[in-house]
């Protein structure tokens, strides 16, 4: 059996048997793997050797900190199926999309290692200012102590989001990953250890809600950064608002993928598709809301219908397979309840909306379409996180827009039409952090990650990620009108 530890000050740290909490396969129920679950002395020390770590790390030269990023992006390339397979048997992901998560990682930490290289050349720079008696330069520093905190569905490239720009900018970390993955994420000690990053930079703790509350709670934390759902982010927020903590929120959405009547059928059908099958709509950007315009509907949801029912859940080990169980028990036994709430709405039903019988998986459901959903329905409104799809008609574009935009969340959003000019000028008035046209859904390292309204607060990826762990300061002097 493999036993997880607490990785703080580069050294593994040990937790008593009876501490010991199973981490399972939630496709054939299996325990893959024993982990603890920190305690506030565990915290409290991962968060004391962060803070001792901080004064060296902080005063790194940075090219410094973009070869050590380098150098974990070669350790996980030369792990990358051990970590993918993690992955998968951590969370139910066919091992195809686990092995995507892995690439698109190391991609994250080789675009951060080349951003590290050239910070200090641009760092302390003089500011023009318009009275000639003072001169000013721009300094920027690293927050300090950052709490990473990473959900269940994206372990490893998610993490990388995060922690590859606190590294470039100066940041030490703790890292505390979800409950429900910590073998995925186990990885990382072995690869800090094989990359010489000095003890104390990266430490990480595992646990469920009482170690993260510990986390962010800490005075010694400066930022906390949070994927995952808008209650908890919600919490975590009004705990950071007590010390006046940075924070960084990725959260829940709720995104449309509009389908105009020019639009190419099996391109709207790709789309829709990855955008609500992929990680069987279990992430925060899944396109869940269906706008199709009305001469068009019954052809697309006939092709819709068709592929959804062709596709059957099956074993995430599989490279064939392209639909797991759902992640958990709990993520599960929500999916089945929205069902019942879709009968007790009385919604029309065209494909799937009930569990799928397995010989092996407790957890799967059939992919499921429900039409003319009324815009008040529960359905409509909440996100389900699961492969659950909500259909509506329109008429014109303005109705598009607008019912598009009527929601709490603004994540993503995607749009399919004949041309791209046509799919700009809808954007332009999407209420969204990131917008496809006329394509499936594909997150670049260099573009910015994060939404508006309730979908949470700052961004990550491109120098907007690295933003996130540095602090604005300005030197200003007095010259007399010298130079």
């Amino acid at each position: 059996m493999i036993q997880i530890n607490h990785y703080i000050q580069g050294r593994r740290k040990a937790s008593q048997p009876s501490q010991l909490h199973p981490a399972l396969n939630p496709y054939n129920g299996e325990t893959i793997a024993e982990f603890p679950y920190a305690s506030a002395e565990e915290v409290n020390s991962a968060v004391e050797s962060a803070a001792e770590a901080f004064v060296h790390w902080r005063r790194s030269e940075s090219r410094q900190r973009g070869e050590y990023l380098t150098r974990m992006a070669d350790e996980i390339e030369k792990r990358a199926e051990q970590i993918a397979t993690a992955i998968s048997q951590s969370c139910g992901k066919p091992i195809s999309e686990a092995r995507f998560d892995v690439q698109d990682s190391v991609d994250c930490y080789r675009y951060y290692a080349d951003i590290a290289n050239g910070l200090d050349d641009n760092n302390n720079l003089s500011v023009t200012v318009s009275d000639k008696a003072f001169s000013s330069r721009l300094q920027y520093q690293p927050t300090g102590v950052v709490a990473l905190i990473t959900p269940w569905n994206f372990p490893t490239v998610t993490t990388s989001w995060k922690l590859a720009p606190a590294l470039a900018a100066g940041c030490t970390v703790v890292l505390k990953p979800s409950e429900y993955t910590p073998l995925a994420e186990s990885f990382l000690a072995d690869i800090c250890d094989a990359a010489d990053i000095p003890p104390g930079v990266v430490n990480i703790i595992y646990g469920a809600a009482e170690a993260g509350s510990h986390l962010i709670k800490h005075p010694s934390v400066r930022k906390v950064s949070f994927t995952g759902s808008t209650t908890t982010g919600a919490f975590i927020s009004h705990a950071c608002a007590d010390d006046i903590k940075n924070v960084s929120l990725e959260l829940g959405g709720k995104s449309p993928v509009i389908v105009f009547d020019d639009a190419d059928i099996e391109q709207a059908v790709s789309a829709v598709t990855g955008g609500i099958l992929f990680n069987n709509g279990q992430m925060c950007s899944a396109t869940s809301r269906l706008l199709v315009q009305q001469n068009i509907a019954p052809q697309l949801l006939r092709r819709l219908r068709q592929t959804f029912a062709d596709m059957r859940p099956g074993d995430p080990a599989d490279d064939n397979c392209v639909l797991g169980p759902l992640a958990n028990q709990a993520q599960y036994e929500k999916v089945c309840a929205y069902f019942d709430i879709a009968a007790e709405e009385k919604l029309n039903l065209l494909t799937g909306g009930k569990a799928f019988a397995h010989p092996t998986s407790q957890f799967m459901v059939e992919p499921t379409i429900y039409t003319d959903v009324p815009l008040n329905s529960r359905l409509w409104t909440e996100e389900i996180f699961g492969p659950v799809l909500c259909t509506h008609t329109f008429t014109s574009e303005d109705e598009a827009i607008a019912i598009a935009n009527d929601c709490d969340y603004g994540l993503a959003a995607t749009i399919i039409s004949a041309t791209d000019e046509h799919g700009e000028r809808i954007a332009d008035q999407i209420e969204a952090g990131h917008i496809w046209i006329n394509t499936d859904q594909r997150v670049l390292t260099e573009t910015s990650w994060g939404g508006m309204k309730k979908s949470g607060l700052g961004r990550e990826l491109g120098p907007w990620g690295l933003s996130a762990y540095r602090e604005v300061k300005h030197i200003t002097r007095c010259t007399g009108g010298k130079a």
